[in-house]
């Protein structure tokens, strides 16, 4: 059956603890994520979680955590877990916010009452906002205290962090869910800023290897040395600057999932190893005779084409074949502009309750500017943009285009795509047509990344020489 919810347990852990997860995930069809104070913040950025019960005692300040989560997500539930005897005043609890106070020894369905109620208020409250903007009544009329901003896109769909209206995306996050329950390795690939590593995160919450570790490396840039050190670990001593043992996040997220960023950019010899560590799990750290084993998922992430890098004998195939159990493209913004009102609202929400602003909303102008604008990096360039306007923006207005950025404003609705029967080819030989088209392709492209050679390479599949050599040819430049 399908989750109702995410309950995420900050605490100590015990057998009390235990026994409310297990009426929570079986009972009530709950997700439930238990972890400590110093891991809450990192599932907090990577998972969409309804509700936190946090455990205020002398391990743990549950109440300061509460606090500063009322800040960074006021949409989830809190709910606060006190000692028999620990006394509060309401001036402590009250930054806080939270919805209910439970005291220990716990009682399981007690636990599962207050979350399942929680989460309802939570569902009449979010509805009360949406009927006071509709019908314009204050919207403390009902004594139910409204957010500091505009409500996400009703017609949106979540998938973690993920938000998304668009049936490429729909259809993404569908198979993705199936994956994840999955044991296979998983490739994903998207251009820059589209929300691979969202995507990979989003998988292994999801997935069985949930209660353990998601560790994350980027593989662009390093020697394989470090790399190696990095995922295989290594012994003190085995190189320069070696000074203790390291254990690697092969080992040490040993259960659970790894995500290899930018997996294009790893050297040949270095592709060995991991082709040999898909096979049989083994890791042999630096400067040790000793092999270990170790059971991770491994999720791959590239903004290239690993298909085209096979084919010019950039990467392994075998390695890529490996990699693919399931293979996943993230599509572009430009590619999904269904997507771009619904992550506006998104991020004008987030980012208005991030620094305690209210935004009534967003503009039809700045909407109809967004949906028609490229944006060459993707739903990141969309993020800094309406965070940009909501710093400039004033208390209690709309943001318009009056605080978009200039590029955006001056740039030119995006061409749409031309039909096959709306283009008409030049010449009269077969040869002219094609070459013709190729032209026509090769400057749409070019303009569509702002003549960005290099992004605009990888796009066609071509060599960044081979592009250079055909702008030459066709007597391209970015004037036309």
């Amino acid at each position: 059956m399908e989750t109702l919810g995410t309950v995420l347990i900050v605490a100590r852990g015990g057998p009390q603890w235990t026994a409310a997860a297990e009426v929570l995930s079986d009972e009530y069809y709950y997700r439930v994520i238990t972890t400590r104070f110093e891991d809450a913040d990192g599932i907090l950025s990577d998972v969409h979680v309804d509700i936190v019960l946090a455990e205020h005692g002398p391990d743990g300040d549950g109440l300061n955590f509460l606090a500063n989560l009322r800040v960074s997500h006021p949409d989830v539930v809190r709910v606060l877990v006190l000692e028999a005897k620990t006394e509060l005043t309401q001036k402590a609890i009250l930054p806080a916010a939270i919805y209910q106070f439970v005291r220990k020894p716990l009682d399981a369905k007690q636990i599962g009452l207050v979350v399942e109620r929680g989460l309802e208020s939570r569902e009449l409250a979010r509805r009360h906002r949406m009927l006071s903007r509709e019908f314009k009544f204050p919207a403390n009329s009902l004594n139910i205290h409204a957010r500091n901003s505009m409500p996400l896109h009703t017609e949106s769909h979540r998938f973690e962090k993920l938000v998304y209206v668009s049936e490429k995306m729909t259809e993404l996050c569908d198979l993705s869910r199936k994956a994840a329950r999955t044991e296979l390795p998983i490739l994903i690939q998207g251009e820059t800023g589209t929300g691979k590593e969202l995507l990979a995160c989003a998988i292994h919450y999801n997935s069985s290897r949930q209660a353990s570790p998601l560790m994350v490396q980027n593989c662009g840039g390093m020697s394989d040395e470090l790399l190696h050190s990095e995922l295989f670990g290594h012994k003190r001593g085995s190189f320069t600057g070696a000074i203790s043992d390291r254990l690697g996040l092969f080992r040490a997220g040993d259960g659970g999932t790894v995500f290899l960023d930018e997996i294009s950019e790893v050297s040949p010899s270095f592709q060995v190893s991991l082709l040999r560590f898909l096979q049989e799990g083994e890791v042999k750290p630096l400067g040790s005779d000793k092999t270990e084993t170790s059971s991770v998922r491994i999720i791959a992430a590239s903004n290239r084409s690993l298909r085209a890098m096979v084919a010019a004998g950039q990467f392994r195939q075998d390695l890529y074949f490996r990699l693919k159990g399931f293979e996943l493209e993230v599509p572009p913004l430009r590619d999904r502009p269904d997507d771009v009102p619904a992550l506006a609202e998104f991020f004008a929400a987030k980012h208005a309750d991030a620094i305690g602003r209210k935004i009534l909303g967003i503009s039809a102008g700045v909407l109809e500017r967004f949906v028609s604008f490229d944006f060459p990096g993707n739903v990141r360039e969309l993020e800094n943009e309406i965070r940009r306007m909501v710093a400039l923006a004033e208390d209690g207005e709309y943001l318009t285009t009056r605080t978009m950025s200039p590029a955006i404003l001056a740039a030119p609705p995006r061409r749409q795509a031309k039909s096959s029967n709306g283009y008409t080819l030049e010449g009269e030989t077969l040869k002219d047509k094609v070459e013709c088209l190729e032209k026509h392709v090769l400057g749409e492209v070019l303009t569509r990344h702002r003549w960005n050679q290099s992004r605009a390479a990888n796009e066609l599949g071509l060599s960044r020489v081979g592009l250079a050599n055909k702008i030459k040819r066709y007597g391209l430049d970015e004037a036309s």
